[in-house]
């Protein structure tokens, strides 16, 4: 599946929506798949597709090594759009809820007796480590 017409509104629309959180059309920098897309824009797109018009400005600050860029330039419809998010109601009803993530941790969860002796004997050691060291005290210099 392809970006479909982009000289027509609504190909531009879905190349939009395809770069809402990409910076190229495939992989991490400019390659010639971004080349075959630009080719096909007719022009510069309209300021309200804002992902548009940000890729569109930087591809074409490449416009003398546009030959030299990485990959194969392949047919306009032969680019993979699985990655475009559906931004429709059915879409996001559908959509997983991201609480299921807790990245920090959280407080609820219950330490294991293992975690807690480890913890408590590295808490001992630092002490220890601690309380060997002299007290700095801070004051003027003598002269």
């Amino acid at each position: 599946m392809g970006f479909g017409d982009l000289k027509s509104p609504a190909g531009l629309q879905v190349l939009n929506d395809y770069l809402v959180d990409k910076g190229y059309v495939e992989g991490c920098v400019p390659s010639q798949a971004d080349v075959a897309v630009f080719e096909a824009v007719s022009g510069p797109p309209p300021a309200d597709l804002c992902h548009d018009l940000r890729w569109y400005n930087h591809i074409k600050s490449y416009e003398k090594e546009k030959a030299s860029l990485p990959g194969v330039k392949k047919a306009l419809g032969k680019y993979d759009l699985t990655n475009v998010e559906d931004t429709t109601e059915s879409g996001a009803a559908g959509s997983k809820d991201d609480d299921d993530i807790d990245l920090f941790g959280s407080d609820e969860e219950e330490e294991s007796e293992e975690a807690k002796k480890l913890r408590g004997e590295c808490l001992a050691q630092y002490e220890s480590k601690k309380a060997k060291n002299p007290a700095l005290v801070a004051g003027l210099p003598s002269y």
